[in-house]
């Protein structure tokens, strides 16, 4: 009996030891030790599972969405992925099934130093698990195609893993090289691509190195992987446990250690600071890494950074941005019905000491220029105060507390969105002298009689009139900036209704928005609200107003599109004329998709800390 069971006792073993040897490693076991970005999904399948619960997807898949979707999807498809398929001669839903394993994308160092015609290359891991036996077919059928348009094809391998090698003219893709900055004179190279396939996993990459360096640790080679970079591995242990359902990772110190030898060329225009000066000044070659995790629970979904910067080197931007940790809960002068709220512990004299120390190693010519300015306006109000002193009744009087926030806006166009009331306050030592020295500063440039003062519930609020002309010189609606003093803090605002609301806020017939259970309860998922930095948005309200502008005025899109603020181009207007806003839905009925968010940060003597967390819609439970 005993001689029967050992044969299948055995072979149950050696089963169970080949399944875990065939388990594709981790993204970190695989990426090369010079990684200097990589963001990775672990399991996509059950990331898509997650996504199909989630209130954004929820959201995209409501049949009152379909005509916006529809057409979005339609307008997508001719313009990129048609496009994209027929010059790559693919077609990508045949790829969507290898969907289901790990997904990882990556920039490695690649002896990329800014010098000579190195650059970093880019890598793409793709774990289709058991769809190997389709990932093979689909490899082969396009490498044939390529071969019949014309693309020339070669087969490489790397540790005894093929690979099929495609070279692309610079005319056709932008050269990768192109992105990262290299000293003068450099020359670019046309990318490479390497394509190859072990067990489940495919394996694209631009460079022969890193592919090989990702085989390597397929086929048991002893060449260093981002598992055993110091930097990633204590982010790992801290960020990553879980896992999430993707998470990313930045290494800091590497990139800026080369930026800090690029020479930059003469045509880059007069440069009175070098790169790597201002890098150290500015405090980011004391950063070490930059990582962040999402991860989603029956609660709701939870975003995380983290700045790893340690306090001992701390210096410039990451020593002024970095809050102190005091309480920075909503006072009780903010409203319920606000739409957004931050609160920030910095302290204003330190940090515009660590400003003056950053642009005196910087430049001292700047820091002498920002001196002068000062001076001149000095001499400017002292014609009108003898007494007057920015730097004593202003800057030296500067507290420790800043925050704002903003109601609804008055209706439904771009127009209204824009001009959405919102306050502004900082805290001040002696905010009286604190304002009038604000009131000095205004009446220097102000239309008409200067500044205007009026008396209100024991409290002055001064208002200044804004310029009525445009930097083009056009016509502009008559606007004001309305300011005063109270509670230990000096508030200012373009809507004095925001400025007469916090004064009265003391008659007890104000809601707080610290009473909301719903905001105490959300605050815990990023660290309470003592840590020196809180931040609330309403979305529920917030997208009510979107939603009925960009209903009533597609065109305001053009303006609402993020990507129209960066240089693309004609690109970003390719991607606003997707959307036709007309075809959106009535608020109301998708209104149960949206809740509201919160973010915290705190900071540690190993760096900076921020998450945001958005609890789930009630009614999606």
């Amino acid at each position: 009996m005993k001689l029967k069971i050992f044969p299948v006792a055995t072979a149950f073993f050696l089963l169970i030891v080949s399944s875990i040897s065939a388990a594709i490693p981790p993204a970190e076991k695989l990426l090369p030790a010079d990684t200097l970005l990589m963001l990775t999904v672990p399991d996509y399948s059950a990331l898509r599972a997650s996504a199909q619960q989630s209130p954004q997807w929820l959201l995209w898949s409501d049949p009152a969405m379909k005509p916006f979707r529809d057409d979005f999807t339609a307008k997508w498809n001719a313009r990129f992925v048609g496009p994209l398929e027929r010059t790559l001669g693919l077609n990508l839903n045949d790829y969507l099934p290898l969907l289901q394993g790990q997904i990882t994308f990556a920039v490695t160092q690649n002896g990329w130093n800014g010098a000579g015609n190195a650059a970093p290359s880019l890598l793409l891991l793709l774990d289709a698990k058991g769809k190997s036996d389709l990932l093979a077919t689909n490899l082969a059928v396009l490498t044939q195609k390529w071969r019949v348009i014309g693309k020339p094809v070669r087969t490489e391998f790397l540790q005894d893993i093929k690979f099929s090698v495609v070279s692309l003219s610079s005319n056709t893709v932008v050269p990768f090289s192109s992105v990262f900055p290299r000293n003068a004179g450099a020359p670019s190279v046309p990318p490479t691509i390497y394509i190859g396939q072990y067990k489940s996993l495919l394996i694209v990459g631009t460079s022969a190195k890193s592919v090989e360096s990702v085989a390597a640790h397929l086929t048991g080679g002893a060449n260093p992987s981002l598992s055993q970079n110091a930097e990633f591995a204590a982010d790992q242990l801290a960020q990553f446990h879980g896992p999430p359902l993707y998470y990313g990772w930045f290494n800091a110190k590497s990139f800026f250690d080369v930026l800090s030898q690029i020479q930059l060329s003469a045509d880059s225009g007069p440069m009175p600071f070098s790169l790597d000066t201002v890098l150290l000044a500015s405090g980011l070659r004391g950063l070490k890494s930059v990582s962040f995790s999402y991860r989603e629970s029956r609660d709701g979904a939870e975003v995380e950074f983290f700045a790893a910067a340690p306090e001992s080197g701390r210096q410039g931007l990451l020593k002024i941005v970095a809050p102190v940790p005091k309480d920075s809960a909503p006072p009780p002068f903010v409203p319920a019905d606000v739409v957004k709220f931050w609160r920030w512990r910095v302290d204003g004299q330190k940090s515009w000491a660590e400003v003056q120390k950053t642009l005196g190693v910087v430049s001292p010519g700047v820091l002498t220029a920002l001196n002068s300015f000062l001076d001149m306006a000095n001499a400017t109000a002292r014609q009108q105060n003898p007494d007057f002193d920015i730097r004593k009744d202003l800057i030296a009087n500067l507290g420790d507390d800043w925050m704002s926030y903003a109601r609804p806006p008055g209706g439904a166009t771009l127009a209204d969105l824009n001009a959405a009331p919102w306050l502004f306050l900082f805290s001040a030592d002696n905010p009286g002298q604190a304002v009038l020295a604000l009131k000095t500063l205004a009446g220097m440039g102000s239309q008409g009689d200067g500044v205007a003062t009026r008396d209100f519930l024991g409290r002055k609020i001064y208002t200044v009139t804004l310029p009525s002309h445009g930097g083009d010189g056009a016509a502009v609606p008559p606007r004001s900036i309305y300011f005063t003093a109270s509670g230990g803090y000096v508030a200012l605002t373009t809507d004095v209704s925001m400025i007469e609301s916090f004064l009265r806020s003391d008659d007890g017939k104000t809601k707080p928005l610290s009473a909301k259970p719903e905001l105490i309860q959300a605050a815990q998922h990023v660290g309470g609200m003592n840590n020196g930095l809180f931040g609330y948005q309403n979305q529920q309200e917030s997208a009510q107003f979107l939603f009925a502008a960009l209903k009533s005025d597609p065109a305001a899109g053009s303006v609402l599109n993020p990507l129209a603020a960066l240089p693309l181009g004609s690109a970003a207007n390719g991607i606003r004329d997707l959307m036709n806003f007309s075809l959106l839905p009535d608020y109301g009925q998708i209104s149960k998709y949206f809740n509201f968010s919160v973010y915290g940060a705190s900071v540690t003597s190993e760096g900076i800390d921020l998450k945001l967390f958005t609890p789930r819609p009630p009614d999606l439970n």
